[in-house]
């Protein structure tokens, strides 16, 4: 199993590559980053410097102040990185905080799992993750990006129909990516879930990151994270397949322009939200706005549908999504696993 390969990152608003950029993207972002640094200086991003509609039409590659910026926190990102001791490679994404021992490794042992019979694990300490870079699948990969936790990765081939194998059902029953393998769970006992939302409130827990600690504040974290797995989720889902898939050549748009309804609706009730916020917590980074934010760019990126819900509308999403694929875990997240 050829574990975590590389390919270039891909940092504009509609997820395609940036033209003549070979900047290397580090991995493991173990901060927040509520704005990122120009020149020395920690700049927020206005609606005017993300520059909606170049961004959204021409992509984040000609907005010279913003790539200089990424560009900028990339390299930050990184020598910071090798100053802390962040060990790393083709195969492995680990911190020295969190990576374990060899006498730790020699000890563990997935074996008991169906899972690893498909996808063997090469190393069996670290945390195991099952997926692809779908708008549900990097939620989980920018989440263990963010905490820098260490993490093998494996690729689940939808061309190979590896979702529905005895195998992966084993670990996913509802054959759905993400799923994770956690050799370290509650008690130091191997943990197997599935369910981006709940992988994410677990890597939370585990880390004690991404999710407030005041508990009023947690619960409306988690209300703005089930917010993107019952409504933003799904509907932008169904307008993906009436827009771009199959459902795009039914003569009757009675369905298409149910989604496209309900699409603007979502959007209208985050876009209201965000303002005078930097994030869906305000200034807090949490895993709402990692959840959240993959599909709104899969929405306008990969569907292509940003004009027909009239995306240059929702300028506060708009502006928070520019500042979350500007984060360096982000760039790398969104990438993992590579393509074989």
């Amino acid at each position: 199993m050829r574990v975590d390969a590389r390919r270039p990152g891909r940092n504009r608003l509609d997820g395609s590559p940036p033209q003549g950029s070979r900047l290397k993207r580090p991995t493991g972002f173990y901060r927040e980053v509520p704005s990122l640094p120009v020149d020395g200086q920690a700049r927020r991003m206005t609606p005017e410097r993300v520059a909606l509609a170049g961004c959204l039409r021409n992509g984040l590659s000609k907005n010279d102040e913003r790539q200089r910026a990424v560009r900028h926190a990339a390299e930050e990102h990184g020598r910071h990185r090798a100053a802390r001791g962040y060990i790393g490679g083709p195969d492995s994404r680990s911190s020295p905080m969190l990576a374990t021992t060899s006498t730790d490794a020699a000890m563990t042992d997935l074996t008991a799992f169906a899972i690893t019979a498909r996808w063997p694990a090469k190393h069996p300490d670290r945390l195991q993750l099952y997926s692809l870079p779908t708008p549900n699948g990097v939620k989980v990969s920018i989440m263990l990006e963010e905490t820098g936790l260490p993490y093998e990765v494996h690729r689940v081939s939808f061309d190979k129909n590896e979702q529905l194998t005895p195998e992966f059902l084993s670990l996913s029953p509802n054959n759905k990516i993400p799923a994770i393998l956690d050799p370290n769970g509650p008690g130091g006992k191997p943990l197997g879930l599935f369910e981006s939302g709940a992988i994410l409130v677990y890597l939370a827990g585990k880390t004690g990151r991404f999710l407030p600690a005041d508990e009023a504040r947690r619960f409306e974290t988690l209300q703005w994270l089930m917010f993107q797995m019952g409504g933003i989720g799904p509907m932008f889902g169904q307008l993906g397949f009436f827009h771009k898939f199959a459902g795009k050549d039914y003569e009757d748009k009675r369905p298409r322009d149910r989604y496209v309804a309900e699409t603007k609706r979502l959007l209208g009730v985050l876009d209201r939200h965000l303002r005078g916020r930097d994030w869906i917590m305000g200034g807090e980074y949490t895993i709402a706005d990692i959840a959240t934010f993959p599909w709104v760019r899969n929405l306008i990126g990969f569907y292509g549908a940003g004009e027909l819900v009239g995306f240059g509308d929702f300028t506060e999403v708009a502006r928070v999504l520019a500042a979350f694929v500007a984060r360096p875990a982000v760039i790398q997240g969104l990438t993992i696993p590579a393509a074989p």
